[in-house]
């Protein structure tokens, strides 16, 4: 029920522009972070730092391009 809960909002908060996509990207990877920091005992807000991080350049860098 979990996994299919992140699923339904991995996918239905992607944004269309590079910018939507960063932010969601950066929210979504900051809460993995810090769950995944919180499971293995590890600090929680390093983990939201840098899941967040990687989020948003991964939203950023695969953001969809205008074809012309």
């Amino acid at each position: 029920m979990t996994v299919a809960t992140f699923m339904l909002l991995a996918l239905t908060a992607c944004g269309q522009s590079t910018g939507g996509r960063a932010v969601s990207g950066g929210l979504l990877g900051a809460g993995a972070g810090a769950g995944v920091s919180a499971i293995t005992g590890g600090n929680v807000g390093t983990g939201a730092l840098v899941g967040g991080g990687i989020g948003a350049a991964g939203g950023a860098l695969t953001a969809p391009r205008n074809r012309y």
